[in-house]
């Protein structure tokens, strides 16, 4: 019931205008940062890891925006799963290298957790009608997952798979010439996980890009959306030049060193309350404690 309600809010909120919406984060993320403080820590010690050189101000300037930027986002989703076409099309902008998307070439947009993801995910089926997949875990409550589902597949020619779906269905996508929008810079265990360096720090990185990059005979594109105070700006970065390799651990520390450099470019509007050094070598301890 308080999932159904919760989405039944959520199209209400779609009517309003979009300075008001993002007024309302605003609002809701500063009070975020006060009262979730384990979350506050966590984005404060990630940011202290990444960015030592920082001043504390900065970095505290930056782990406000993130829960700011996280509330906006999070309202924006009325919109982008229930406004009328038209209002996406106005709000989400998708630039830089579209000359990529066009063919059948099988390609895979690397696209990290920025709070615009979902927005950038829109962005594509918009502009290309080529297939298009992407790999989400399955929410706890059926109505908001239902919704999640239904908002991502609302244009063009998605297909939503779960984690547990296991890989043939994502290369065979790919082989066929489709588009592949993946997140892969999240803590997803140590089984699943090589560590290679992220701002410097060993960090437990799945391997996901290079294997399907490979398997699906792939170029990957970087696609890095930023919020703006009229909507999204979608990114599409050239294709990366000698990428697979025959080296998965090197391809994997390169993947990083461009999320660090897209990180770098909008620092508030990365998701640091997520625990990426969760996982840590063997013998080491906590950087959370």
């Amino acid at each position: 019931m308080t999932g159904r309600l919760g989405v039944w809010f959520m199209g209400v909120l779609a009517h309003l205008p979009l300075p008001v919406l993002r007024a309302f984060g605003w609002l809701l993320g500063r009070l975020l940062f006060v009262l979730a403080a384990p979350r506050r820590r966590i984005a404060l010690r990630n940011l202290a890891l990444c960015y030592p050189e920082a001043s504390e101000a900065q970095r505290r300037a930056w782990a406000r925006e993130t829960f700011v930027r996280f509330c906006q986002a999070w309202l924006d989703r009325s919109w982008l799963w229930f406004a009328p076409r038209e209002v996406v099309l106005a709000r989400v902008q998708l630039q830089g290298a579209l000359d990529e998307l066009e063919g059948d070439t099988p390609t895979i947009l690397f696209a990290p957790h920025f709070y615009g993801m979902d927005a950038g995910g829109l962005a594509l089926p918009l502009h290309t009608t080529r297939a298009f997949t992407s790999i989400f875990s399955t929410h706890p409550d059926p109505a908001v997952d239902a919704w999640f589902m239904a908002g991502r597949q609302r244009f063009g020619d998605v297909r939503m798979l779960n984690r547990a779906d296991g890989v043939k269905p994502i290369l065979s996508n790919l082989r066929k010439g489709g588009l592949l929008y993946l997140l892969p810079d999240m803590d997803f265990g140590r089984n699943e996980s090589i560590f290679v360096p992220f701002y410097g720090v060993p960090t437990a990185t799945v391997p996901s890009l290079s294997r399907f990059a490979r398997l699906g005979r792939a170029k990957v594109l970087g696609m890095y959306t930023r919020m703006t105070p009229t909507g999204y700006v979608a990114e599409i970065g050239p294709a990366w030049r000698d990428y697979p390799t025959e080296d998965v651990e090197a391809d994997t520390a390169r993947m990083n060193r461009e999320l660090q450099a897209a990180i770098d470019t909008m620092p508030g509007q990365y998701y640091w309350v997520h625990k990426r050094f969760k996982t840590r070598p063997e013998g080491e301890p906590s950087v959370y404690q």
